[in-house]
């Protein structure tokens, strides 16, 4: 009995054996854990995705969604993994998902949360204003939001003659709308026809805009004229000339005590 128990005892208490043996064992742990790992890694799981290119502001039904097997690896923690959360939820603005994409938190919000992001980019002391349009004085319908553009002004003067100026300069569009309120751009299957561009103005532009539209006297016309290439404009909205805005108000009355009022001798930021 000794003479087979004592090469196992010396085979046992060699170090070298004892070395071996724990790096084979750490071996097969590893090995276990990584099989382990990758096995639930590549697991299909069901996810539900766009059955056809969903456009912005659009309610998702059943029609919408088809599903895929897919590794779980690739199913990141914002990704609707169930169909019934997807069906009533509304594509968000601006928001294209296309056929075969999953379905995103950040892609779709509740009907009663869906915004207009025409707002997003207004300070708190702008005022928002509809400047009406159409085809041919956007250049057809190359005025994006986000571009800034100016508006030129023409009237007839006092002494009966034609007089064009640039009224208000850099004019940071926020949105082109068609007549039903819809975004022109935000859809890419429907042709949409700009009715009015979205801008936000400061309370004294705002109302010096206001006169200018509302006169009815001196034949006056606004149109908008963008600006020319692709770099945008670094310059703050301002009134661009001083003659056009004494022409404005001369014509109209000037409530004084008004937060907000144009008058003659507020110039702040004009060139003439």
């Amino acid at each position: 009995m000794n003479s087979v128990l004592n090469p196992l005892k010396r085979f046992v208490s060699n170090k070298n054996t004892v070395t071996i043996i724990g790096v084979i064992l750490v071996l097969v742990l590893l090995y276990w854990g990584y099989s382990t790992q990758v096995n639930n890694s590549v697991k299909p799981v069901t996810v539900p995705v766009a059955a056809k290119t969903i456009q912005p502001r659009t309610q998702i039904t059943a029609e919408m969604i088809s599903t895929i097997d897919i590794s779980s690896i690739a199913v990141v923690e914002n990704v609707y993994t169930n169909q019934n959360q997807v069906i009533g939820m509304y594509s968000n603005v601006n928001t294209i998902i296309p056929e075969g994409s999953m379905f995103y938190h950040q892609a779709l919000v509740e009907k009663d949360k869906l915004p207009d992001s025409a707002f997003f980019d207004m300070a708190e002391d702008e005022i928002p204003y509809l400047f009406s349009v159409n085809l041919e004085t956007t250049f057809g319908n190359s005025i994006f939001p986000g571009s800034k553009i100016d508006i030129y002004m023409k009237a007839i003067d006092d002494d009966n003659k034609i007089m064009v100026g640039k009224l208000l300069a850099d004019v940071k569009v926020l949105a082109v709308k068609d007549n039903a309120g819809n975004d022109v751009f935000e859809n890419t299957e429907e042709q949409r026809d700009p009715e009015y561009l979205v801008f936000g103005l400061p309370d004294d532009i705002h109302i010096l805009l206001r006169k200018a539209r509302y006169l009815t006297t001196g034949a006056v016309e606004l149109f908008p004229v963008p600006h020319g290439g692709t770099v945008p404009s670094e310059g703050e909205l301002r009134v661009s000339t001083e003659y056009l805005k004494d022409f404005i108000n001369s014509k109209t009355v000037i409530l004084e005590g008004q937060e907000g009022t144009v008058s003659g001798e507020d110039d702040t930021n004009s060139e003439d």
